[in-house]
């Protein structure tokens, strides 16, 4: 798309952020009206121990500034919602260094039912389609296995160690990194598209 080109509306906020739809779900832009769902689902010590911004306890001021920051340059922010509009958490691509970083969340009562990796699926075919980054990478702490089984179906490589600043403890943890490259993210496409028709 050239800047001469008329931006498709509807399904785009401000001309611009999608509505990203999956089987189970749909990831759309953050709004003010969101903020109290957004702070009872991530005011929970487990949430705020495994990402690297969500401070505990997490206020709805704190969910305000998330929605009014959320998707400024370099930045892209969706809330994973089911079907019906029930939000259950939030993932979004921010730029670290050369490479675009994913993150997610979801709140603990979503847990464990793939709704992590069915949105994940979706962020990552923007990041290569809609925006045209070549890579993703991502982390996850070492204590957080569930978040490494996320990466790993969605086809992440483990690239090795490193620390992350965790706002809710003060300090740095150590994490392991994860890179996804665009072709390999193609052909694992492919090959789920060719064994599902078999």
């Amino acid at each position: 798309m050239t800047l001469l080109e008329e931006i498709p509306t509807g399904r785009f906020r401000e001309g611009s952020i999608p509505v990203l739809e999956t089987k189970r779900l749909a990831l759309r832009p953050p709004r003010l009206a969101d903020a109290k769902t957004v702070a009872m689902l991530a005011n929970d010590r487990r949430i705020a121990e495994n990402t690297a911004r969500i401070p505990h306890p997490y206020k709805t001021s704190d969910a305000e500034s998330f929605i009014g920051g959320a998707s400024k340059a370099g930045e892209v922010v969706f809330l994973i919602t089911l079907r019906d509009k029930t939000v259950i958490g939030a993932c979004g691509i921010m730029l670290q260094e050369d490479t675009p970083e994913l993150g997610y969340w979801l709140g603990v009562p979503y847990w464990n039912q793939g709704y992590a990796t069915e949105a994940l699926h979706a962020v990552i075919d923007y990041a290569f389609t809609d925006l045209a980054h070549e890579a993703v990478q991502a982390g996850a702490r070492v204590t957080n296995p569930a978040s490494r089984r996320v990466l790993e179906k969605c086809g992440f490589q483990w690239t090795g160690a490193g620390l992350c600043r965790v706002r809710a403890l003060s300090s740095s943890v150590p994490i392991d990194r994860f890179r996804l490259d665009r072709g390999l993210w193609a052909s694992l496409k492919s090959w789920g598209a060719s064994k599902r028709a078999v």
